[in-house]
């Protein structure tokens, strides 16, 4: 009674309630699929509660409770705090354990770090002035935190068993499991569910958050005979905008366009402008416009420790991967140094409204004849520049054309590249039609020379590449940062 009571103080029109767990069944669509068993895992905050259902044409039956009413996000965030309380007294001789103020600044950046490490491998926990002149910055791996609280997880099974043997099932006999609550977030708790129950995968297609309010929103409109819009309730969410970094000359370059299902993937190599570049920033960005100047910056980062190498050589792999739940993780790694680096872009940092989206989009239609000028032009400029380097490169490559090559023939080619680049430096904002004039006298100077060298050396094995294939090998690192 006080739960519909609460109901209508705050306004709204209680038609039934239901318990959690049949709500978080509901939101997953499960009261339609016929006899079967569903385990809700519900890991919150504070309290921890595992349910066993039984669906029967609609009909929802709670077969078994079990829980822990001191289980939750709180004791993970404090198996944290402790940790980092010792590393503080360790590392700079302070303890802060009776300062109040300062172990709640720290444990809010535990709690942050322990949201980070569920969709990335590492976080970073960071106070500043922490006490009298220490900022304290302390990294952690998701390995470690799965060290610090692997009883606690563990823990979190007894009652799944318990519920099992209250129902006299197996495991197997469990047709779905369904994660409420935001700890369920946590690799570590999802795996160890997947292990129990014998590889199968928990649903979590919706946010565990709102699973609850999900289900009772849908339960709501059945019962108001609007049932109609259960099937809109549960369709694929999309991105509203495309994504993508800052390549050169300030353009966006998109890995995940615009109304692409999520949860989604994408990867794009890209490479250095300069040569002996050892660091690379990457700039996100979301909108349709061609240059990042009229989109809009979500984050940034740098990929530190390139080898040094020519420009264009290195490789470098950027990926793009946003969840069910709109999170944004930007991986940059360089497989050959074996370094990498990401960042963790959160939904709600400083999320754009319908109307805002809805200006950037048709911005983006308004300027469509412009941008798609302006990013051909520089598409056509780079290509030039790239194809001019890579030429040079490979006649001052002893192990490439260098060592094949009369100097009449190495000076012809270095000539034209110079007028080339020489070219570029004098025009502010070439046209396209130009730089293609400008790439296929290049060609003009180099093919004949360079394919009279693949001819006259012998072959070997089939495995002589012709002129052409061997100048894009250089130069495709990918597009340029």
């Amino acid at each position: 009674m006080a739960t519909k009571d609460a109901g209508t103080i705050a306004g709204l029109d209680v038609l039934r309630i239901i318990n959690e767990p049949t709500a978080a069944a509901i939101a997953y669509g499960l009261n339609k699929k016929g006899e079967r068993h569903i385990l809700v895992f519900d890991l919150g905050g504070g309290t921890f509660d595992v349910s066993l259902l039984s669906i029967d044409d609609g009909f929802f039956e709670v077969v078994a409770t079990s829980g822990d009413t001191h289980l939750g996000g709180e004791d993970f965030d404090t198996r944290l705090l402790k940790f980092f309380l010792s590393q503080l007294k360790k590392k700079h001789g302070v303890d802060v354990r009776n300062d109040p103020k300062a172990t709640a600044r720290l444990k809010r950046a535990c709690e942050n770090a322990k949201r980070q490490l569920s969709s990335q491998p590492e976080a970073r926990v960071e106070v500043d002035n922490i006490a009298e002149g220490v900022d304290f910055s302390e990294k952690i791996t998701r390995a470690k935190f799965e060290e610090l609280c692997l009883d606690l997880f563990k823990k979190t099974l007894d009652p799944v068993k318990d519920v099992l043997k209250q129902s006299k099932l197996e495991p197997k006999q469990i047709q779905d499991v369904v994660l409420v609550g935001g700890s369920t977030r946590i690799p570590k708790v999802q795996q160890l569910l997947k292990e129990y129950f014998s590889g199968k995968e928990p649903n979590k297609g919706i946010n565990p958050d709102e699973a609850v309010a999900y289900g009772a929103t849908v339960q709501g409109a059945v019962l108001t005979g609007k049932d109609e819009i259960e099937n809109k309730v549960l369709l694929v969410d999309v991105c509203a905008l495309s994504m993508g970094i800052e390549t050169v000359g300030g353009i966006m370059t998109k890995l995940i366009e615009r109304n692409t299902p999520i949860p989604a993937k994408k990867s794009k190599t890209f490479s250095t402008n300069a040569n002996d570049q050892t660091t690379l920033l990457i700039q996100v960005f979301e909108g349709e416009r061609a240059k990042t100047k009229d989109n809009r910056m979500l984050g940034k980062f740098e990929l530190n420790g390139i080898p040094p190498a020519p420009r264009g050589k290195p490789k470098i792999d950027v990926t793009f991967e946003i969840d069910e739940n709109g999170i944004l993780q930007v991986s940059a790694k360089d497989k050959s140094a074996g370094i990498s680096e990401t960042i963790t872009i959160t939904k709600d940092k400083g999320s754009l409204s319908t109307e805002e989206i809805e200006r950037m989009v048709q911005e983006a239609e308004d300027f469509a004849i412009e941008d798609k000028k302006l990013r051909e032009k520089m598409e056509e400029k780079v290509a030039l520049e790239t194809f001019a380097y890579a030429l040079r490169q490979q006649i001052n490559d002893e192990h490439r054309l260098a060592g094949k090559m009369t100097e009449n023939e190495k000076m012809e080619i270095d000539t034209a590249v110079q007028e080339a680049l020489d070219w570029l430096d004098e025009q502010k904002d070439p046209e396209a039609d130009d730089c293609r004039e400008k790439y296929k006298m290049l060609e003009r100077v180099s093919k004949p020379i360079i394919e009279k060298i693949y001819k006259e050396a012998k072959p070997s094995s089939g495995g002589d590449k012709s002129a052409e294939e061997s100048t894009e090998e250089s130069a495709d690192g990918g597009d340029e940062l």
